[in-house]
């Protein structure tokens, strides 16, 4: 395997597996420690296998295109077989020219896909070596935007005074918020944008690499090591991502939200597409529909071939797209069918009606899933959907007034679904116990509680189950009803709009007045939202709204409708709960020829094997699980799983023993002792944020957390995103300045939460982390009715595992996940160290211990009493001291 440098061994490992997996088309669970060199290994074991895969391609061509310049005496080998006649009773001569015509067919679409590729890479050799080639589309957009710059000023200069005519102007504006005619099912095929202009240029996707990670900086992470890689000069890789992180057009960036960007752009293609159509049938226009500047054929086909030149991530990309004049988004997906290499966020891959619109097809293909922890988790997020009472009331109240001032412009088929539509939302309102017509903040919740109910009893209930939801999500799909409806309430649902006081308008002001008692109806969060924010929520509610109904499409057994009715009906919520996320994962296992799901903690990996892949019908025999220890020597790590205290207290933090005064005394005694011989950085995971929270008070009672306050620096891990880095930065820096100065400070103390800000993504390495130590073990809340939900539905549908029941399994692997999670954070690279302490006996138990991650596992000692921990810490100290 190529490399940048001489791989360790369990790298050279993970990629021989790797490979291993490719080859034969299966469906691997890899596990890599984080500091082991993951991502270089993904790239290095996966692209050699693609390099490997596409040599073996040309020869099998080259191969079958001598064997068809043959001729006759070529295929003779295939077709001399003796005997006369094959299974359907048919002659030799006509099986030989099946077989011959078949051959042929073989021969000219190879021929076909060489002259397509031949003339690619020509076309991206020119582009590398020719440096004028670059700038010449982006001069000659340059001279288009200056000819129209100009001629819009003509325009201006020749409708100054003509104030009659811009009023009329600002009237056939209001003709972009009517819906256009509506056509359903299959009374007409709708094409859009590039699909129709592009259907005869379409290329052939070549066998590729579709890699997902969560968030768009491990992305561009990812993206970075290629580029440092040995295949980061010739190596064809587009990264995709939203249109949010995309976007080039300033006007659409401004409105904020994902949903909002995400139609609004859809309409000005549309817009163009129109005009396009207008011109050139040579009718003349009654308006004028904005167009996206940056959405031109020309300019998107040479970002494209500047993406596929040049390995570039999404922030390069960005720029580009700003240089050329040309739309990142859409430049991107032009260069999936030639790229080898797809950089994407997993969750735009594991959604179908994005992966269809993004133009990605899996058949054949290899999908490698990078941090992978909680993919489960995260297909289960991205198929449930919640709305409020108050958004449901907000929305009938716009979309009833939108139908009454364009009735008479709307056509019978619009008509129809807006009716559909609000009985949908009165019914779903009334199933929360309300009535649409009033404030939603002012009625009172009759029998406050949770229901859960099955897709078809809600429905039921609800009286909508004679309403087409398939139809109705296609409708708000199609039209582009939630946009309309958002353009409506911004010219006239706001407290400042410019409404002409006619009596048409006037009878507006209810909405705007209606609009303005639902600000505070809202379920309060634990953090106020921005005024912004809060604007754009309650101005376009029937967004959220299309995903419950596109939830409510689900099968019956799949999924539970959660009705959560709190207060008033405004602070009521309805949620749609996936209980199989195997059925969404289903088609990717399918259709492609291998899926890799890698992780740096993928233990305990029953779930994905179980509830994930043997639910999506994979073979079990087609499953390869591989998982490889760490690159730190032995004694570079110390775990322990302490099973008591200083003063012999057992230490089982269960929910009715934790709050105990000596239990949590007991706590504050062992991070006292650790504080006295711990140098840096001291972590400590709590199971929630209460729960910490009600400890540090009672230490604060009892003078404990004076005395830890003697020896480090005391942190708090903080519930809002936006203070986490300036915690970090302090934290990092009082460190940092007690080892300079030394004295009797020695360092600091985090206090962190399992599953919050700092458990996840942040890496506590060298003196940030010199000891990580788990209070407890974090189940979930088993009260949850969601939870108990799953659980149900788990002991139903899955077998009972080496005597478990399913539902206790789950609750365990939710419960290690988190653990593991955590207690990765301390080791990040080859010359790290840190010990590990797990405070709870339960630990020791077989089913929990064999849970924890191999490397660490392996290494683990149990420690029944303190006294013996205390002495391997101060050991393990001594040693450390003098090796450094």
């Amino acid at each position: 395997f190529p490399f940048p440098y001489t791989p360790y061994r369990i790298q050279v490992q993970f990629m021989e597996a790797l490979y291993g997996v490719l080859e034969a088309g299966r469906v691997g669970i890899f596990e890599s420690p984080t500091g082991t060199g993951k991502s270089l290994s993904l790239i290095c074991g996966a692209l050699s296998w693609l390099r490997d895969w596409e040599e073996k391609r040309r020869q099998e061509e080259a191969r079958l295109l001598m064997l068809g310049a043959g001729g006759q005496d070529g295929l003779t080998s295939q077709q001399a077989r003796p005997g006369s006649a094959d299974t359907a009773g048919q002659p030799d001569w006509v099986t030989a020219f099946v077989q011959k015509k078949e051959e042929r067919d073989i021969v000219d679409r190879l021929k076909e896909e060489q002259i397509r590729r031949k003339k690619r890479e020509d076309r991206l050799e020119k582009i590398r070596h020719n440096v004028h080639l670059k700038y010449a589309a982006k001069r000659k957009r340059c001279k288009e935007d200056e000819a129209k710059r100009l001629l819009q000023l003509s325009k201006e200069a020749l409708s100054q005074g003509a104030g009659q005519g811009a009023l009329d102007q600002l009237d056939h504006n209001e003709e972009e918020l009517i819906l256009a005619e509506y056509e359903s099912d299959d009374e007409k095929k709708v094409v859009s944008g590039l699909e129709e202009d592009d259907d005869d240029l379409e290329e052939e996707h070549v066998t590729k690499i579709y890699y997902c990670s969560r968030t768009h900086s491990q992305l561009s992470q990812f993206v970075r090591e290629v580029q440092k890689s040995p295949f980061g000069k010739d190596t064809r890789l587009v990264t995709l991502g939203s249109r949010q992180n995309l976007c080039v057009n300033e006007d659409v960036q401004r409105l904020g939200a994902l949903q909002l960007i995400n139609d609004r752009c859809m309409e000005m293609q549309k817009n163009k597409h129109e005009k396009n159509n207008e011109e050139n049938e040579g009718k003349k226009r009654r308006m004028s529909r904005t167009v996206c500047p940056f959405y031109s054929y020309e300019q998107m086909q040479f970002l494209c071939d500047e993406v596929l030149v040049e390995v570039k991530d999404i922030e390069q990309l960005v720029t580009l797209g700003r240089e050329t004049k040309a739309c990142p988004y859409y430049g991107s997906r032009l260069a999936i069918p030639a790229a080898q290499l797809v950089v994407l966020p997993y969750q735009m891959l594991l959604h179908e009606p994005t992966r269809s619109a993004a133009g990605i097809k899996l058949k054949d293909q290899v999908v490698i899933i990078d941090e992978a922890h909680n993919l489960i988790d995260t297909i289960t997020c991205i198929h449930s959907a919640e709305v409020s009472g108050s958004q449901l009331c907000c929305a009938h109240s716009q979309l009833s007034q939108y139908m009454d001032r364009y009735r008479k412009r709307l056509k019978a088929k619009n008509l129809m679904y807006i009716k559909q539509i609000l009985y949908l939302l009165e019914q779903f309102v009334a199933m929360l116990g309300g009535n649409v017509n009033q404030n939603p903040g002012c009625q009172a919740v009759s029998q406050p509680g949770t229901v859960l109910k099955s897709i078809n009893d809600f429905l039921f209930q609800s009286q909508t189950d004679n309403i087409n939801l398939f139809k109705v999500q296609r409708y708000c799909e199609k039209s582009l009803i939630s946009r309309k409806l958002f353009g409506f309430v911004e010219r006239y649902g706001g407290p400042d709009s410019a409404v002409k006081t006619n009596k048409e308008n006037q009878k507006l002001a209810g909405l705007q007045n209606f609009l303005l008692t639902l600000q505070g109806s809202d379920k309060e969060g634990d953090a106020p939202m921005e005024a912004e924010h809060d604007q754009l929520r309650i101005a376009s509610p029937l967004m959220q709204i299309e995903g419950f109904l596109s939830a409510l499409t689900n099968a019956n057994q799949d999924g539970r409708v959660i009705l959560n009715r709190q207060g008033t009906v405004g602070q009521s919520s309805l949620k749609f709960l996936l209980l199989n996320p195997a059925v969404h994962f289903a088609k990717v296992v399918e259709e492609c020829r291998a899926v890799i799901i890698a992780g740096g903690t993928m233990q305990p990996v029953a779930d994905f094997r179980e509830e994930l892949l043997c639910c999506a019908g994979v073979d079990p025999a087609r499953i390869v699980e591989f998982s490889c220890g760490h690159v730190i020597p032995p004694e570079n790590i110390l775990p322990i799983i302490l099973c008591s205290g200083p003063s012999n207290q057992q230490l089982e933090f269960t929910y009715q023993t934790r709050d105990l005064p000596q239990m949590m005394d007991e706590t504050g005694r062992i991070l006292c002792n650790l504080c006295n011989v711990v140098p840096g950085g001291v972590v400590c995971f709590f199971p929630s944020y209460e729960y910490e929270k009600q400890v540090y008070g009672h230490w604060e009672k009892t003078g404990l957390l004076s005395r830890l306050a003697a020896k480090k620096k005391i942190f708090q891990e903080p519930k809002k995103a936006n203070q986490v880095e300036q915690v970090l930065v302090e934290y990092a820096k009082c460190i940092k300045h007690c080892s300079q100065t030394g004295g009797q400070m020695t360092g600091a103390l985090l206090l962190s939460v399992v599953g919050g800000k700092m458990s996840e993504g942040i890496n506590f390495s060298d003196d940030l982390g010199r000891c990580v130590i788990m209070v407890g073990m974090p189940y979930p809340n088993i009260r949850s009715p969601e939870l108990q939900e799953k659980m149900t539905w788990l002991d139903k549908t899955m077998p009972r595992a080496a005597g478990q029941a399913p539902s206790r399994v789950l609750i365990e692997n939710l419960c290690m996940k988190a653990v593991n999670q955590s207690i990765g954070r301390a080791i990040r690279h080859q010359k790290d160290f840190a010990s590990i302490l797990l405070l709870d006996h339960r630990y020791t138990r077989p089913a929990i211990f064999n849970k924890l991650p191999q490397w660490i596992r392996e290494r683990t000692q149990v420690k029944p009493a303190f006294g013996s921990a205390f002495a391997e810490l101060r050991k393990v100290r001594t040693h450390l001291s003098y090796v450094l």
